[in-house]
């Protein structure tokens, strides 16, 4: 088998050395690619969201399987041109995959079907958004409706810092057309916990579950990012939570999708937080997180080349998918300044040290080769992934990688995996 995997980043360089260990497969391409991915599989320089190109690469390579990683393009409807042009491809249609793309679908889709979630307004209007502020509770959740790299969601702790949010989201515009609506919501509070899922639009297998840490900084301080870290299985996520979450929220969130002809095939991944009231999901992605694919494929025992075909042909209840009892953790080193601004062009040393251990795997986010040596080229680096018998020695294990490598102006959490 022929499979191209579509994005740049650590979750995609996962997901490549997931597949890679697949016998049915015999050559990977990945569009774009990046440094590390470049080890394992033919980087084609296809930009993530150039459907017309990627369709054409596909045919023209005569592709057995697409993987469409990055929510952007699913979002624009990638899956559904590649389909069209006969081509197998793994990830939701665009009218499914608005689950993710429209904050205020999903908001109204949990309202409608019954799913536990926070309480909610949706607004289009700055001024409106603003007098209902000046009315509310503190804490409370300022959320971009659209597409925002991870970063569109706002806690703000008063009015003015809520004031703040609308203001650059609806006014100054900061996410563009992804800020013509906000959603505000009630905060939350409790663990929370990120639930990716295979579903083939009947049947629903969850994943491991994960953690992931948002913030810059130690402590939960600092900006949102696209995620410094994450670590499985969370500690929080007992079997009984499981089963409540597999009856109230995942198995009727398929559903609901299926009800309003949405019918959605691919990872569906829930975002959850368990309150004192039970668990109440806080988002979701119409694709495998970033960075929880970095400690969930590890994981997995099960080929994944043959779950993607079993979801793709709706027969996942026809196969039997393990994961190895264990743990593992995954830290961000990020270039110095991220998520704001930062300098790329560094070079990375200790790569192949801290990957000695054979427990330890290094999954590039933003890196590139040249003259043979890796640079730094993006916000978020390099994801040091380690997996052991339990969280405890698999922290030991990532923190010790990280120790290995050295690029200017680096920063990492020292914290991930403390909760």
């Amino acid at each position: 088998m022929k499979v191209l995997v579509v994005g740049s980043g650590g979750r995609e360089h996962a997901l490549v050395w997931k597949i890679s260990q697949s016998p049915l497969v015999d050559k990977i391409y990945c569009a774009p690619g990046n440094g590390g991915i470049a080890s394992l599989a033919e980087c084609v320089p296809i930009n993530a969201m150039d459907i017309e190109k990627m369709v054409e690469f596909s045919l023209e390579k005569r592709m057995d399987m697409v993987v469409v990683a990055p929510d952007d393009p699913l979002a624009a409807g990638m899956v559904d041109a590649l389909e069209s042009a006969g081509i197998r491809a793994f990830g939701p249609v665009k009218n499914a995959a608005v689950i993710e793309g429209s904050k205020v679908f999903s908001k109204n889709l949990m309202k409608k079907y019954g799913i536990p979630t926070a309480e909610y307004e949706v607004f289009d209007n700055r001024e409106d958004a603003l007098d209902y502020l000046e009315k509310s509770k503190y804490p409370i959740v300022v959320k971009a409706d659209g597409l925002a790299l991870g970063k569109g969601v706002i806690i703000a702790r008063s009015f003015e810092e809520a004031e703040d949010a609308v203001n650059s989201i609806m006014r100054d515009r900061i996410f563009g057309a992804s800020g013509d609506r906000v959603v505000i919501e009630e905060f939350l509070t409790g663990h929370e916990v990120s639930v990716l899922s295979f579903t083939d639009g009947k049947t629903v297998v969850p994943m491991v579950s994960s953690q992931d840490h948002k913030r810059a900084l130690d402590n939960d301080e600092g900006l949102n990012t696209g995620g410094m870290g994450a670590f499985s299985p969370s500690r929080v996520y007992t079997p009984e939570v499981a089963e409540y979450c597999m009856e109230r929220i995942f198995k009727p969130t398929v559903e609901a999708m299926n009800k309003e002809g949405r019918k959605f095939k691919g990872v569906l991944y829930f975002g959850l937080i368990l309150t004192d009231e039970g668990p109440k999901v806080l988002e979701y992605n119409a694709r495998f997180g970033d960075p929880e694919t970095q400690v969930v494929l590890p994981r997995l025992k099960t080929d994944i080349v043959e779950i993607f075909n079993a979801a793709m042909d709706e027969r996942l209840d026809s196969i039997d998918i393990e994961w190895y009892d264990n743990a593992a953790v995954c830290v961000i080193m990020a270039s110095g300044g991220y998520p704001q601004k930062y300098e790329t062009g560094y070079e990375i040393t200790g790569i192949r040290d801290a990957e000695s251990d054979p427990d330890v795997i290094v999954f590039h986010a933003g890196t590139k080769i040249q003259d043979g040596k890796y640079l730094t080229a993006g916000g978020r680096v390099l994801g040091v992934t380690a997996v052991s018998g339990g969280l405890d020695e698999a922290l030991e294990k990532a923190y010790a990688g990280v120790q290995k490598i050295y690029f200017r102006n680096m920063h990492y959490r020292k914290d991930i995996g403390r909760k």
